[in-house]
């Protein structure tokens, strides 16, 4: 009987999805996209330029001329690139449509006609809740649109769509919804969703993946990466959800396990980070540096979603107006104080409905130069009427000029009243109170069904502790010799995420910058509730301070209303340290 030869085959494995990024923002570089294009391979082109304050202002846009709402930057883009695009066979996923996804597709299809080209157009509406915010107990908002999936954007690509515009998706979405129809997953495939969430939320800021907004930014420059012009990040998405964070050889910038621990304890709350496709647990992600400039993601595990969506609010809080008058030397807070009365004595007649005067003092009113001798008094008017704080009320101070204090100058003339700053909240509303709808290539209206089972949202147990911090010597020292942080904006709270480097500096981290260390560190928190989530497998911990930003985004008095700077702020303040964890 003659012998038999088995040959077992072995499967190839799928090759990755590369899903690149070149918007974080409204405003972000206007090169990015022709240069994420141009610089190396990418299958989708994403793009995020919807955030809380953009809403708002697509919301002002849209009341003086209802066909805006679009973020009119991304026209501008694709006019450059568009022919490259369809070259290449390149997707391109972008949230741009704002409120009016619509009104750019139809923009789209006229530049593409200009242009000899025929891509095919597709985009996602529903979130859009507007004109039903009083019947689901919303009030009267400016704005108010929920935050969608990632499945409409891939039953839009499943039917062929080359360019996919949505209006308010989450921000991961933009990465989840192509990967969804690359790879075939279901609703049921949690794990790999969760993944590419993961994936997603890494990359939709842009360059703070690669380098930018970075706390240890010097010592990346030290090792020779070019910071002043990073790359835009890349995820190469595999088909079990798992990614790797990369970006194209040659660019600027940098990917370490650090800029991406960085970018993922931004704008985060708790471990379990909801959204509309899956809960996904970011206590279980894995950071591995596979190689320069390559983090490998894995090891995420998802959850069923929650039965609500969030609602973005957005409306303006009135008018304001500002100035500052510049006092020099000795005497400041006299000189202040009677600059004080005679103003108000001046808008008696006319008063603002709020009205603030603050004292900035001089570094030293005796100093080497006159800059460092002089003390600044801010004064600020809000009101609902532009016209109540227009250029009259920077007119009262003027015309006290040769009547006030010696030394009488301003830092600007009198200007007109601007809009306020932008009230934003959140709210829930049912999944089946939104009409999450697609209106595919050759126009037909498609509505995208929610998931089929749910998961209340629960808070995870506190994870251990690991051994505290040997005992020993200690030395002040600013706590971001041993931290890292980032920080911002959500609606009137803030989150600020840190990090350590080492098991030794989260030791420290998890045993002694308890809630109680940071009110005390920033005593502008102390008063608020502050809540603290701690994330072992990236040596992290986010702390979410209810309420520092009240009423909402953008309108917090200070010369940081959207929380940008109170992450290094946290770093600059001074404790005592171990000296084993202190260069």
């Amino acid at each position: 009987m003659g012998g038999v030869t088995l040959v077992t085959m072995t499967a190839t494995p799928e090759p990755p999805l590369w899903v690149g990024n070149a918007s974080g923002f409204y405003g972000d570089r206007i090169a990015a996209v022709h240069e994420m294009l141009t610089e190396g391979p990418v299958d989708v082109l994403t793009g995020d330029y919807l955030a809380e304050l953009t809403m708002a202002i697509l919301g002002r846009d849209q009341l003086a001329d209802p066909g805006r709402g679009y973020a009119k930057t991304f026209l501008r883009q694709m006019r450059e690139t568009l022919r490259l695009v369809m070259e290449r066979g390149i997707k391109v996923v972008t949230n741009a449509g704002g409120l009016n996804p619509r009104g750019l597709a139809d923009q789209l299809t006229e530049l593409a006609e200009q242009l000899d080209l025929e891509p095919r157009i597709a985009c996602v509406t529903g979130d859009d809740l507007l004109h039903r915010a009083e019947e689901l107990g919303l009030g009267a908002p400016l704005t108010a649109n929920a935050y969608l999936g990632g499945f409409g954007i891939a039953a839009c690509l499943d039917a062929g769509a080359d360019i996919v515009v949505t209006g308010r998706v989450t921000d991961a979405s933009l990465a989840v919804g192509p990967a969804i129809s690359h790879f075939g997953w279901t609703r049921d495939d949690l794990d790999a969703l969760a993944g590419a969430t993961a994936a997603g939320h890494v990359i939709e800021c842009g360059a703070q993946a690669t380098g930018g907004n970075y706390a240890f930014a010097p010592e990346l420059v030290a090792d020779g990466h070019d910071l002043d012009h990073p790359g835009f990040p890349l995820a190469e998405i595999s088909a079990d959800g798992s990614s790797v964070i990369t970006k194209h050889p040659g660019t600027g910038g940098a990917v370490t396990t650090g800029t991406v621990t960085a970018q993922f304890v931004y704008e985060i709350a708790g471990a379990r980070y909801p959204g509309p496709d899956v809960t996904t647990r970011l206590d279980t992600v894995e950071l591995t540096q596979e190689g320069p400039d390559r983090v490998r993601l894995s090891g995420t595990r998802g959850e069923a979603p929650p039965p609500t969506l969030k609602v973005g609010l957005t409306g303006l809080t009135g008018f304001r107006n500002e100035y500052d008058l510049l006092i020099t030397g000795d005497g400041a807070r006299e000189k202040a104080a009677w600059a004080e009365r005679q103003i108000r004595a001046k808008l008696e007649h006319r008063k603002p409905g709020e009205l603030r005067f603050d004292f900035h003092p001089a570094e030293d009113p005796a100093g080497r130069t006159q800059d460092a001798a002089t003390s600044r008094l801010r004064v600020t008017a809000r009101d609902h009427d532009a016209r109540t704080i227009g250029r009259g009320f920077g007119a009262a101070a003027v015309e006290i000029a040769l009547a006030g204090y010696a030394g009488f100058h301003m830092s600007a003339p009198p200007r007109s009243a601007r809009p306020d700053g932008v009230a934003a909240t959140h709210e829930l509303v049912t999944v089946e109170e939104v009409e999450h709808t697609v209106i595919l290539p050759d126009g037909e209206r498609v509505a995208v069904a929610p998931s089929a089972r749910f998961q209340d949202l629960a808070a995870v147990p506190e994870p251990p502790l690991p051994a505290p911090p040997p005992e020993g010597p200690r030395r002040r020292a600013p706590v971001g010799a041993v931290l890292g942080a980032r920080s911002g904006d959500k609606g009137a709270d803030a989150n600020l995420g840190v990090w350590a480097r080492d098991d030794a500096g989260f030791a420290w981290l998890a045993h002694e910058l308890t809630v109680e260390k940071l009110q005390e560190l920033l005593p502008e928190t102390a008063d608020l509730e502050v809540t603290r989530h701690l994330l072992p497998n990236l040596r992290a911990a986010n702390f979410w301070i209810e309420g520092i930003l009240a009423p909402g985004t953008a309108r917090r008095e200070g010369q940081d209303p959207q929380a940008k700077g109170l992450g290094e702020w946290l770093r600059a303040r001074q404790t005592d340290l171990p000296e084993a964890l202190l260069p």
